[in-house]
């Protein structure tokens, strides 16, 4: 093995920089939820180059390609999630999105990038390892139902199954080379609620003949933050924001209707359904009691994320050998989520993170923002990292 760590880190210094200027590509044409026509037809262009067999148009843009070593054996996938955000960037740089309100702010060009990568290195390395990697460039993760439940659907996890699936994800807190971990759950549920509270408009000078739909909206606003600090078990971390409130009117008019859009996230499935019962009760009883009404749908989204403890703990062991104990980090919970949870319900799996920052470069606004940047110093330990955990992995 010790032979395999050296060719992998040789190769991702000789491909390092053919691998930024495909995350510079990326980065400067992103592509929306469902729309990333160019995007995979650019990762097909390359694949195509570097002579490794895929199939196209999967779960709408997704793409399956497959690297077979000196025999079947064992079978590890690796996935990259391939859409755009809709935020407009703010960085003046050279490969600044070119598509004005759209920007890669969640690191899916580094994703992509680094699978191409350890694609790369893993195709010049198949003489070398017994078994199959399995690429899954997946569409849509940013947008519910997500694009993890329609790969699965159309065969991604099959022909054959794979033993594992690994899954490597930008983290702006964490200093470039390198990557951090979590055993078991580690990413929150996510569910969209939506809030439409209806009551009687007019002039605001005249209260008396009006049902306040904004006096309303905001109690109910206020009353759901109850949910979390008094009915949800302390031990299950629970959050439930809104970051959305439209009341229309203007001055002096009070809507007839006000709509109010959260998220609401947990780590438990009981609770979860409990807790979406308990903020329709109390969204629509605070509303009938000043005489108005409420409509309440909650759009359940995924799933949380468990990382399979065994292969989780290989992976971070396997981590420390190729980029030393100082360069690998444990983590802790998360509650943003991913639809990668999806793929952990069918087979082990392990999602870690890359860590990007730079603060000497100035290298350091989060995710979702509209000034998020890497240190493309970590694309190198990015493919790296991807492709040595693959190959232990076909090793065991």
């Amino acid at each position: 093995m010790e032979i395999i760590v050296k060719k992998i880190k040789e190769l991702s210094s000789l491909y390092k920089d053919e691998i930024i200027a495909l995350r510079r590509h990326f980065h400067a044409n992103p592509e929306l939820s469902g729309k990333e026509i160019k995007t995979a037809e650019f990762i097909e262009k390359n694949l195509q180059l570097w002579g490794i067999s895929y199939v196209s148009g999967v779960a709408g843009t997704g793409i399956l390609a497959q690297i077979s070593g000196k025999k079947a054996n064992k079978s590890v996938a690796l996935r990259a999630d391939m859409d755009a955000l809709p935020i407009t960037e703010a960085n003046d740089v050279k490969y600044k999105s070119l598509n004005h309100g759209v920007m890669h702010a969640c690191g899916h060009d580094v994703h992509m990038a680094c699978l191409l990568g350890a694609a790369k290195i893993l195709n010049t390395l198949k003489d070398d390892f017994e078994g199959n990697v399995r690429l899954l460039f997946q569409p849509s993760e940013e947008t519910f139902p997500g694009g993890a439940k329609g790969m699965i659907a159309e065969g991604a996890l099959e022909n054959p199954i794979p033993d594992v699936i690994l899954g490597q994800h930008t983290l702006p807190t964490l200093e470039a080379g390198k990557v951090g971990m979590k055993s078991g759950k580690y990413m929150a549920s996510t569910d969209e609620v939506f809030l439409t509270v209806k009551g009687k408009g007019g002039h605001a000078a005249t209260p008396d003949l009006v049902v306040d739909t904004v006096a309303i909206a905001a109690q109910i606003v206020v009353s759901l933050q109850q949910l979390v600090s008094r009915k949800a078990n302390p031990a299950i971390p629970t959050l439930l924001s809104f970051g959305r409130f439209i009341a229309d009117g203007r001055t002096n008019i009070i809507p007839d209707e006000v709509t109010i859009g959260g998220t609401f996230r947990t780590f438990d499935e009981t609770w979860r359904a409990a807790a979406h019962e308990h903020i329709e009760k109390i969204a629509k009883s605070v509303a009938n009691g000043y005489g108005g009404d409420c409509e309440v749908f909650i759009n359940k989204g995924y799933p949380f994320l468990v990382n399979d403890e065994d292969l989780t703990s290989r992976s971070f062991n396997n981590a420390v050998k190729y980029l030393g104990a100082e360069n690998v980090v444990e983590l802790d919970m998360r509650m943003t989520a991913e639809d990668f949870a999806y793929y952990t319900q069918k087979i082990p799996g392990c999602f870690y993170r890359l860590g990007v920052r730079n603060e000497s470069k100035g290298i350091t606004s989060n995710l979702h923002t509209s000034t998020f940047d890497i240190d493309e110093k970590s694309l190198e330990t990015g493919m790296g990292v991807m492709a040595w955990l693959a190959v232990c992995e076909l090793f065991l």
